[in-house]
């Protein structure tokens, strides 16, 4: 059974298929709109004279998972063996009715995403590969361990929620002393994870377990950047850097003192490494 989840949809800034178009995708447990508030601010704004960016550059959609963000509860039905090839597929709905308003339905797009999102990312590489022109895949993996470990946490969050998760995710996603210097984006970010759905929260916990793509990104030949965090315990740089050397061409790029959440951590840096990853900096 292929599962038919409902995401939510972000139109950060949507105009007309002049600009290219940037997709972006969130973390477990996060909205998209709290992960990439900052960094969507730099895309969509002045931008980086450095970067040689222009003001208005990027037109920029992002998704959220089902019951996360701004998606609808989720039913049972729709997440009934969810995996990361239907969010995948789903994404593609939210990008047709954002190109929809653009007038340019079925075009290619820029794609950059987080954790889960940095998987959905790698799907739509091989699974719709005339669609993708690019890729940032933050701090994400081919395959995130053990399913078992995964669905456990799902058992535990379909029993007793989402806060259960609070205290493992200070650890996960915010390095040294980043609480103190952002405790507004820390909490921003955990709020949106003690509010998420417990059953969308624990669909998606199993469909990370069963994500394994390793030996397979070798075929992806569009331009792709890993970026990792150099304190990220999830995904460690090595995970991004297994990444970089499948695809070729691919660029890895290691942000010091991150962890998991990079473009809430580090968003000048990310949103730099994306419009250079759009302005062809990237080599495929």
């Amino acid at each position: 059974m292929t599962a038919r989840p409902r995401l939510g949809a972000v139109e950060f800034l949507v105009r007309d298929a002049a600009r290219p178009l940037l997709v972006l995708g969130p973390s477990l447990g996060t909205s998209v709109s709290a992960l990439w508030g900052d960094a969507v601010g730099l895309l969509t704004g002045a931008g980086s004279a450095a970067a040689g960016v222009t003001t208005g550059e990027l037109d920029v959609i992002g998704w959220d998972l089902p019951g996360h963000g701004v998606a609808p509860t989720p039913s049972a039905d729709e997440l009934e063996g969810l995996s990361i090839a239907d969010l995948a597929d789903a994404v593609l709905g939210v990008v047709e009715r954002a190109q929809a308003r653009r007038g340019d339905v079925g075009a290619p797009f820029w794609y950059a995403g987080v954790s889960v999102g940095g998987a959905v990312g790698q799907r739509l590489l091989l699974d719709a590969p005339d669609r993708v022109l690019g890729a940032a895949l933050i701090c994400t993996a081919t395959c995130f361990g053990e399913p078992s470990g995964w669905a456990e946490r799902a058992e535990l969050v379909r029993r007793a929620g989402t806060p259960t998760q609070v205290e493992a995710a200070v650890r996960r996603w915010f390095g040294p002393g980043f609480l103190d210097r952002e405790p507004q984006v820390a909490l921003r970010l955990l709020a949106g994870l003690q509010t998420a759905d417990r059953f969308g929260y624990a669909a998606v916990c199993e469909a990370v377990g069963a994500h394994d793509l390793r030996g397979r990104l070798g075929v992806v030949g569009v331009p792709v950047v890993a970026i990792a965090g150099s304190a990220d315990p999830a995904t460690p740089p090595a995970k991004l850097e297994e990444i970089a050397d499948a695809v070729p061409g691919a660029r890895l790029q290691v942000l010091d003192g991150a962890a998991h959440l990079a473009p809430a951590e580090r968003p000048q840096a990310v949103a730099d490494l994306v419009r250079e990853l759009v302005r062809g900096r990237v080599a495929a």
